[in-house]
């Protein structure tokens, strides 16, 4: 048996499961999928739906030839706190007394109700006065981790690690050698947005808006089933073609939402490095699949914006188009799936 782990992306609709080996020209990878999550995933509390949860991460397991039983799991951004947070030089000891200060300061519920990590993302190499140092915080209800752990291992698994669904889709598709980027990955219920610079993040903020409102408006306008315009909104997009562009002005006002948050990203960002602008928006998530939506970005932002795809870090290799085409769908499954090769 391998003891390797794989990525595991419980989403709201999918799950994702991605295992790559290392090679010299990128990484290789042995086995993927996508599959649909039982009606109430990762919602309900009642044990028979915790059950049938595990059941359905056993099978998708089971379908995609992974036989690895080591696991990198992401808790949803929807449900944790994260911040980037700029404080005075510190050292390590000093930084363990100030940190819970300040995080009292962020997190809105009590530090004793969450399980609370950070980790230092940018220090001075030398401490002079007026110096700043970067620091990630994370905290997640400790029931959301034990609801997680539970789960995965009635499904059989270990869990080796848990962290961020942004930090795992920086990992991803942001390299230490991209310029400066706003990576943007809408999910089914919201949006996260990261500002990456020299490979370390500067900035993270989660917006409960996401495709599954795109869809709903769709349905809403045209009077279709949920799946109707789902289905519509996977083909058309903002697409000018169809029913007179109809499809994408209904889509629009969700979109808008979406682009205020991007632009209030992008203007906290030239406040603080007006000599070093963001040169794109990487988009990334199931909703950066659908048709036009890169030009809305591009064209209300003034950025070159692209759908980033994870399969960029993967050596020569045939993979089915199917594959290939839903990178996007693919990324935060494939961030933790490289989190052993950092």
């Amino acid at each position: 048996m391998s003891k390797k782990s794989f990525g595991l992306d419980i989403g709201t609709k999918t799950i994702k499961m991605v295992s790559l080996s290392p090679s010299k020209d990128g990484f290789i990878l042995d086995a993927s999928i996508i599959t649909p999550m039982p009606e109430k995933g990762m919602l309900s509390e009642s044990p028979l739906d915790e059950e049938e949860m595990a059941t359905a991460i056993k099978k998708a397991l089971n379908d995609s030839g992974i036989e690895s039983k080591f696991v990198n799991i992401a808790l949803p951004e929807t449900q944790i706190y994260t911040k980037v947070i700029e404080m005075p030089a510190l050292s390590d000891k000093e930084l363990s007394s100030a940190i819970y200060w300040e995080a009292e300061q962020y997190i809105p519920i009590p530090l004793s109700s969450i399980t609370f990590v950070w980790s230092i993302l940018k220090r001075p190499q030398k401490f002079t006065a007026g110096d700043k140092m970067e620091v990630l915080m994370v905290g997640a209800p400790t029931t959301l981790v034990n609801k997680y752990k539970k789960i995965i291992s009635m499904a059989g698994l270990t869990v080796v690690s848990m962290e961020t669904q942004i930090l795992s889709a920086i990992r991803a598709l942001v390299g230490s050698q991209f310029p400066p980027s706003l990576l943007v990955d809408i999910g089914e219920v919201s949006t996260c947005l990261a500002i990456v610079k020299d490979g370390i993040m500067i900035f993270t903020y989660s917006t409960p808006t996401g495709g599954g409102a795109i869809s709903r408006a769709i349905a809403s306008s045209f009077g279709f089933s949920a799946a109707e315009a789902e289905q519509y909104k996977k083909t058309y997009g903002f697409a000018d073609r169809v029913f007179g562009g109809k499809i994408g002005l209904a889509a629009h006002p969700i979109l808008m939402t979406i682009l205020t948050e991007v632009k209030k990203a992008l203007s906290f960002y030239d406040q603080k490095y007006k000599d070093e602008p963001i040169k794109q928006i990487l988009l990334s998530g199931g909703t950066a699949k659908l048709p036009g939506i890169d030009a809305f970005f591009a064209n209300n932002s003034g950025i070159e914006t692209v759908i980033a795809t994870p399969w960029k870090r993967l050596a020569s290799q045939q993979i089915p188009k199917q594959i290939l085409d839903n990178g996007a769908e693919y990324t935060i499954a494939a961030g933790l799936a490289m989190r052993d090769y950092e």
